[in-house]
C-alpha cells in the first residue's frame, strides 16, 4: 500500500519544525500533491519514580493552547544522543535535577502518522534521585512536583493531564505496573 515520493520540497526548515511538500503516486497510480509532511525530531518521555515511590510531573505554560498544564519530563532527542534511553537520561537530568538507577522501554507512538514524521518513545524510569538543580534552555520555565501514582492516575482520568501522548504513556506504564484491571 506504500506509495511511491515522486518529488520532495522544503518550504521551512527550523530546529524544531520543518515543512515539506511531497508529490507521491498511489498504489492505482493516482497523484497526489502536494502532500505537505511536518518533521519533528524524535520525542521521549517518561513515567519517572524516586526511591520514595513518588512521580514525578511538570507544570508548564503551554503558548499554542495558553494554558498551564501538567505533563510528563520529556523532551526531544538531541543529535549528541546515542540512543533513545540516552535521551530520556539527559531530558531527565535537565528538567528535573535526578539521574534514575533503571529504565524501561514502553513503547512508541506518533501523535498524527497522516502529517508528522515523528515518533515518542515512553520509558518508565525508577530509582530516581535528586543530584542537582534544573539546567533549563533560555524559554523553558518548568515546574516540578512530586506526586503519587494514585495521584497521577487520578490526574490522567479527570483530564488534568492533556498531552495525548504523555497520557498514552501513562497507560502504557499503569499496565506496566499492574495498575489497570479488566473489566
Amino acid at each position: 500500500m506504500n506509495w511511491k515520493l515522486l518529488s520532495s520540497e522544503y518550504l521551512f526548515k527550523d530546529n524544531w519544525f520543518t515543512v515539506r511538500k511531497d508529490t507521491c503516486e498511489g498504489r492505482n497510480g493516482k497523484i497526489i500533491t502536494p502532500y505537505y509532511v511536518y518533521e519533528f525530531p524524535t520525542w521521549v518521555c517518561a513515567i519517572a519514580i524516586t526511591k520514595e515511590g513518588k512521580v514525578i510531573l511538570e507544570r508548564q505554560y503551554r503558548h499554542a493552547i495558553g494554558e498551564t498544564s501538567y505533563e510528563l519530563p520529556g523532551g526531544c532527542m538531541d543529535p549528541s544522543d546515542a540512543s533513545t534511553e540516552d535521551a530520556i537520561a539527559r531530558e531527565l537530568l535537565e528538567e528535573t535535577g535526578y539521574t534514575f538507577s533503571s529504565y524501561e522501554y514502553l513503547g512508541k507512538t506518533c501523535c498524527n502518522p497522516s502529517t508528522n514524521n515523528n515518533w515518542m518513545h515512553f520509558y518508565i524510569a525508577r530509582g530516581g534521585e535528586k543530584v542537582q538543580g534544573q539546567e533549563l534552555d533560555e524559554f523553558e520555565d518548568i515546574e516540578v512536583q512530586l506526586h503519587s501514582l494514585e495521584d497521577l492516575m487520578k490526574l490522567v482520568n479527570e483530564g488534568s493531564i492533556i498531552q495525548s501522548m504523555h497520557v498514552t504513556a501513562c497507560y502504557f506504564a499503569f499496565q506496566k505496573l499492574g495498575l489497570l484491571t479488566s473489566s
